[in-house]
């Protein structure tokens, strides 16, 4: 099988980036929809960041009947915590590694590099960079879960090392608050550096959240800044 750079939008805000942030949508949506987050975090204006947001490819999906949309992987269960799409999953996570791969021969090391997704991208966001074999800046978890958790034997010891910001509605219908929640205590009891958030809202974000974001990967970037 050959692998293509999934086509993605760039934003750049200011010149010479010194870290990126690769944003994973959610099911049914494309690159464009975290577009409009860029200015509302207020990062720092001395700290040029590289925002890369990908579109997942197109395929059928199961639970909406068939019906062809962008999808990280098929999903084929109403509970989203069991029988999950290890095929597509793990070729989406290809994709995702190719633009890090592709920041890193920018000149962007690892330890620059936030990987944040909401839902099904939030999901493939921690999948790929809890594999990792050097750490990540941090991984961005939004309204997400955590896919195939039966194989956190395949995570890095190096991942460990990456800190994770999650957050999740309380009200969600669509990935309930249990799940993100479990996705956390498991994670925080295997020893990661979790931050964890939880909000009046439903699968959606809101503005307290976004503020909260910003202030995440500001202090990411100011910890790791270089001379």
């Amino acid at each position: 099988m050959t692998l293509h750079p999934l086509p993605h939008i760039t934003i750049e805000t200011g010149e010479k980036p010194a870290a990126s942030v690769i944003w994973l949508h959610g099911l049914g949506a494309d690159g464009h929809d975290f577009e409009p987050v860029v200015p509302q975090l207020g990062l720092p204006a001395d700290i040029a960041v590289r925002f890369i947001f990908p579109h997942a490819p197109s395929m059928p999906v199961t639970l909406n009947g068939g019906y062809i949309m962008p999808a990280w992987y098929d999903i084929r269960q109403n509970d989203l915590g069991i029988e999950h799409d290890e095929a597509g999953i793990q070729a989406s996570s290809a994709g995702i590694n190719m633009l890090i791969e592709q920041e890193i021969m920018r000149g962007i090391p690892a330890d620059r590099i936030i990987l944040a997704g909401f839902s099904q991208g939030a999901a493939m966001a921690l999948y790929t960079g809890l594999r990792k074999p050097s750490p990540l800046a941090g991984i961005i978890v939004l309204s997400g879960y955590l896919l195939m958790p039966e194989a956190a034997a395949e995570y890095s010891q190096a991942s460990l090392n990456t800190p994770l910001f999650m957050a999740h509605g309380i009200d969600d219908p669509v990935v309930p608050f249990a799940l993100g929640d479990s996705c956390a205590r498991q994670l925080k009891a295997a020893g990661y550096q979790l931050e964890w958030h939880s909000y009046p809202m439903q699968h959606s974000v809101c503005p307290q959240e976004i503020n909260h974001i910003g202030q995440w990967i500001a202090e990411r970037l100011r910890a790791i800044s270089r001379p």
